[in-house]
């Protein structure tokens, strides 16, 4: 039986076996991945969290992997959290973002962790915010989570980091012209990968001229810069760029805004959960369930819906009552 007083302790003392398997607790259990953070209290750090998304075959994993290294190389403690695509048949994360990464393998002061999709929306698994959370409690300085690359606008990582690093590629053609607004209004920092191949100038203007139209939404300007993540060329001056991000949302009190915006997404998610939880756990135990006798297209979803909530609110009040 797992002791949760001593998953603490030795999570604490920095032990990355303790960190994995308070991982796996949180993310599969969130039952009693509350009742460890309850034990474990405030973090004790404040590390950045930075979002790294874009197309498939953008090589963000290489870009991921190097700005670990720059990171590293000045000091920092890193984690990184790939959300991979998800197994068809287990349900797992294919892990295939961690097999680029083996220029971090061996290093002391990096944990890299995937977690799968588990058929999600928009890139993020359902356990990422909890996960997230728990690495603020390891004593990181620098959190780099790093999105399926399903080519859809994955609009709901900013919601889950300090700061988002949109990656593009040269050869995208009129896939840069579509791309959704939620892409282009979530950047803090924009990257044109793999700038040494043809297009890359043209791509990087495309780019600029998108955010210029965007002139007046944003007061910190966004940045686009080229890099070749295979030799390291512009990581230098993403790090720099992700410096002065940071300076500005700290200085300007929108770092404090969007944690704010992040704590409050998480308790709805958390409440929206249990509600309903609860709901289908009731509408189970029914003996005449409403959902249960109406066949397929016979009742509009809308008003089924309506119905079986006015219902389930309406017991649970009347169970409260003869309670109290």
């Amino acid at each position: 039986m797992l002791c949760l007083d001593n998953l603490r302790e030795r999570f604490l003392q920095g032990n990355m076996r303790a960190l994995a398997q308070s991982i796996s607790l949180v993310e599969d259990n969130p039952e009693l991945g509350a009742k460890l953070f309850s034990l474990l209290g405030q973090p004790q750090g404040n590390p950045r969290i930075i979002g790294v998304t874009g197309p498939p075959g953008a090589g963000k994993s290489t870009l991921t992997a190097k700005l670990a290294l720059a990171l590293l190389a000045r000091g920092e403690r890193v984690a990184l959290l790939l959300i991979d695509p998800s197994s068809p048949f287990s349900g797992g994360a294919i892990l295939g973002d961690r097999i680029r990464m083996h220029e971090l393998s061996g290093l002391s002061d990096v944990y890299i962790r995937s977690l799968s999709t588990r058929g999600s929306l928009g890139g993020l698994s359902a356990a990422t915010a909890r996960v997230l959370r728990l690495l603020q409690h390891g004593n990181f300085s620098t959190i780099i989570l790093e999105t399926v690359g399903t080519g859809q606008a994955e609009t709901d990582v900013v919601m889950a980091v300090d700061a988002v690093v949109v990656v593009a590629v040269p050869g995208l053609g009129d896939d840069i012209q579509a791309m959704k607004a939620g892409i282009m209004e979530i950047a803090d920092v924009f990257v044109v990968n793999k700038a040494d191949r043809d297009g890359a100038d043209r791509t990087k203007l495309q780019i600029e001229a998108m955010l210029g139209m965007q002139e007046g939404r944003r007061v910190h300007p966004i940045q686009v810069l080229p890099t070749i993540a295979t030799t390291g060329y512009g990581v230098a001056e993403l790090t720099q760029a992700l410096d002065d991000h940071f300076a500005y949302v700290e200085q300007s009190g929108e770092l404090a805004r969007r944690r704010e915006k992040r704590w409050h997404k998480e308790f709805s998610a958390y409440v929206a959960n249990i509600l309903l939880g609860d709901f289908f756990s009731w509408a189970n135990r029914q003996d005449i369930g409403i959902m249960a006798n109406a066949e397929w297209g016979e009742i509009e979803v809308y008003g089924l819906a309506k119905k079986a909530t006015a219902q389930y609110f309406t017991e649970r009040m009347k169970r409260h009552v003869e309670e109290d």
